[in-house]
């Protein structure tokens, strides 16, 4: 498995990527991940709907319930042609009972904790500490990749700017 040190640090400390990131124009890896019910759920599910695929460290940290939280605000505005996937190694479980407390309704919360296959087929498995790196994925409904940002701080948000205008040149 492909690994790359120093891409991404996290309180400045440099951190360990594993698995191959896909790049722009290239065709979306599938990957499989649990739902809040434990059913499997796979890229290709959404297959017709644009991805916004944000991975996150856990959604029990500021920065990550920020991020979902903005996330399901945008998801309100976008409308049905677009999926926001926010996708950690929390267990589902933990997913749910955040999203309730949070009233977080329009972003789906998807687990990788089983098998981690999001996190090796983006390349943002990190190493050291078998989390996701903080990470955005716009994919189109043809499952090609249309833009990528990983955030080289793992503390930080994404800029959701550039996420927005990658996203509305798809609709």
């Amino acid at each position: 498995m492909e690994e790359r040190a120093g891409i991404i640090t996290m309180k400045g400390n440099p951190l360990t990527l594993v698995g191959k990131q896909p790049k722009v124009g290239e065709h979306a890896p599938d990957f499989e991940v649990l739902d809040n019910d434990l059913s499997p759920v796979r890229l290709s599910s959404f297959r017709g709907k644009v991805c916004v695929i944000a991975s996150v460290p856990s959604l029990d940290t500021p920065v990550c319930d920020m991020e979902t939280r903005r996330f399901n605000e945008e998801a309100g505005i976008l409308g049905p042609d677009v999926a926001i996937l926010t996708i950690s190694m929390d267990l589902p479980f933990a997913q749910k009972r955040w999203c309730g407390a949070a009233g977080v309704d329009k972003v789906t919360t998807l687990s990788d904790h089983l098998s981690a296959s999001f996190g090796e087929a983006y390349g943002v498995l990190i190493k050291e500490l078998r989390l996701l790196a903080r990470a955005v994925f716009v994919v189109d409904g043809e499952g090609v990749v249309q833009y990528v940002q990983i955030v080289k701080e793992v503390t930080d948000e994404p800029d959701y700017g550039d996420v927005l205008e990658a996203l509305k040149k798809l609709l």
